[in-house]
């Protein structure tokens, strides 16, 4: 079980609203490392709007799919930033 996979809690809504009620609730994991992002960064900041999804059928080897799923939820998504980042370094 990875990291992750540990610290899953299912809530309704319900307890949702009571716990941010009390402020018990905070989005952001108290340790997750904060980074300032300076005006040279966004000067070079680009918005990227994906084109429409198409679904498809797609052979992948067993060992491949086993691992983007053991990086916890959306291993789809996964897969096609990594497909779209191949394509854009291949493209240029």
């Amino acid at each position: 079980m990875n990291v992750a996979e540990e610290d899953i809690r299912r809530y309704s809504l319900a307890e949702l609203k009571e716990m941010v009620a009390r402020g018990d609730y905070t989005p952001t994991h108290p340790d997750a490392p904060e980074y300032e992002l300076d005006e040279e960064f966004w000067q070079k900041a680009r918005l990227v709007v994906p084109p429409g999804k198409k679904s498809v059928h797609l052979r992948v080897d067993q060992d491949v799919l086993a691992w983007f799923k053991a990086q916890g939820p959306r291993h789809l998504t996964r897969m096609n930033a990594v497909l779209r980042a191949y394509m854009d370094a291949h493209r240029k």
